[in-house]
């Protein structure tokens, strides 16, 4: 009887708690295909730590490919318990991003799925005899604004950082990128000597860097001081001594440290690099011929001055581009051949409809081309309007694949840099570009034949030679200035 009461007793007891216990999953999340054929992209930023809570559709981070930079949000909602990977790495499309602590209906399907795209970690998954109630897991507090964590204090990383920041033979307990562990294992330089700058006491590689060219100019100066102390001594015992032989060579090898301290490093080719890699590869299949231009801009300048107060008002910033755009898009309407492609097997050649006129700019991550659409449709304001918009994009890294796709024709200033001529590259999928030169104040003949000051620019155009010829581009270039 004593044992049926127990066994009657246990049984209560372990009823009792598994109907109370949350279902309770840690579940990746993977990185979704963000289309245009992308294998792997390049973490940016994160927006999240481990340890955070998360809703559904909240930003986790900023990843950027060779076409575009795009934010990830969350499909789940629950807390973080690892991230996978660090600023800077290449993370693979279909592979797991974070690792997110989840309960509900999700969690039950994963523990009804019985399986996980990912290994590590595992579910949480109950005793088959006894069931307890799970201790919840001890916070980490996050430090204080106040308490940065310094290289010289050698403090461990918390147990819930990424397996990356841990210890590692080229820097102990240092915070560190695995780029920048591997870097300083090439260079055989020790993480703890080196002053970090980064978030949390972590070595940046600028820091890395830094060290590597102080180090490199105290050898430099003990080398040079070396052989000041050697020749003095030597002159000093032998008097005026025989010059060394022609063609005599030295016994020692000499190193040639650069004056500045820098020394040879390695960088990864990603991101808009990448993406410049590829287009060029592309665009060099492409047999380029160049024509050149002389473009009177006086008109041009009395135009936009006379345009100016109005744009103002309607709080739109109006440079020479817009009306440059307005007017290729007016000329591109006679020539329609230059607004076209050519199929890869070079079997057919396609006029497009719409004016998608892509726009060259220089941003903090490297030249972009965003194109404006359907420029034959706007006026000279939507078209300022939208370039407003795209330059605003481009200072923020926030141009995506709808801006930086389907260009039909370019227009490139390098006159904003100094730049007069150019021999522009044909993007792939068009025909012709053109790069447009500064303004400058030149003497030149009027029809009287007196010499008068006219300002200029000049403009080089390419264009795909398989389908058109030089005529062709002149006609469409005297169209276009007029």
């Amino acid at each position: 009887m004593f044992l049926l009461r127990s066994f009657a007793r246990q049984t209560a007891r372990r009823t009792f708690v598994t109907s109370t216990q949350p279902s309770l999953a840690v579940v990746p999340f993977n990185l979704a295909d963000i289309g245009e054929g992308i294998a792997e992209v390049e973490i940016m930023g994160w927006m999240i730590n481990e340890g955070d809570v998360i809703d559904e559709f909240d930003e986790i981070c900023e990843v950027q490919s060779d076409k575009a930079t795009v934010t990830i949000t969350s499909r789940y909602a629950g807390k973080i318990t690892q991230v996978h990977y660090e600023v800077g790495d290449l993370a693979a499309v279909g592979k797991p991003l974070i690792s997110i602590d989840v309960e509900g209906e999700v969690a039950e399907e994963t523990a009804a799925s019985g399986s996980s795209s990912e290994p590590t970690p595992t579910p949480r998954q109950p005793d088959p005899t006894t069931v307890t109630v799970p201790e919840p897991a001890p916070e980490v507090p996050l430090p204080k604004a106040s308490s940065v964590v310094t290289v010289e204090e050698h403090v461990a990383p918390s147990p819930s950082q990424p397996s990356a920041r841990a210890s590692s033979s080229s820097g102990g307990s240092v915070l560190a990128t695995p780029a920048v562990r591997r870097l300083a294992g090439e260079h055989n330089v020790s993480l703890s000597q080196i002053s970090a700058t980064g978030k949390g006491g972590r070595v940046t590689k600028t820091d890395l860097l830094t060290h590597i060219g102080a180090v490199s100019k105290a050898r430099s100066a003990a080398a040079a001081a070396a052989t000041t102390t050697s020749s003095s001594s030597s002159s000093s015992s032998s008097g005026n001594a025989a010059p060394a032989a022609v063609g005599e060579i030295p016994l020692k090898r000499a190193y040639i440290v650069s004056p500045n301290g820098l020394e040879q490093r390695d960088e990864p080719i990603r991101g808009i690099s990448r993406m410049m890699v590829q287009s060029m590869k592309e665009s060099l299949k492409i047999p380029h011929f160049g024509y050149y231009d002389e473009i009177e801009m006086d008109a041009l300048i009395e135009l936009r001055t006379d345009l100016l107060p109005s744009f103002a008002k309607r709080g739109v910033k109006l440079s020479y581009m817009p009306i440059m755009l307005k007017a290729a898009s007016m000329a591109l309407a006679d020539f329609p051949s230059l607004n076209s492609s050519v199929s890869n097997d070079e079997e057919t050649q396609t006029y497009r409809g719409g004016h998608n006129i892509g726009v060259a700019m220089d941003t903090p991550r490297g030249l972009l081309v965003p194109n404006v659409a359907n420029c034959e449709s706007r006026s000279v304001f939507e078209i300022a309007y939208e370039m407003n918009r795209l330059q605003a994009m481009g200072a923020q890294n926030k141009l995506g694949a709808d801006e930086l796709t389907g260009g039909t024709f370019t227009l490139s200033n390098i006159g904003v840099i100094g730049g007069t001529y150019a021999s522009p590259v044909i993007l792939p999928g068009q025909v012709s570009i053109g790069a447009l030169g500064k303004l400058q104040k030149l003497p030149r003949y009027n029809e009287a034949g007196d010499v008068v000051p006219k300002t200029l620019m000049q403009v080089s155009w390419s264009a795909d030679h398989r389908v058109i010829d030089g005529a062709t581009m002149a006609r469409f270039s005297n169209q276009w200035k007029v």
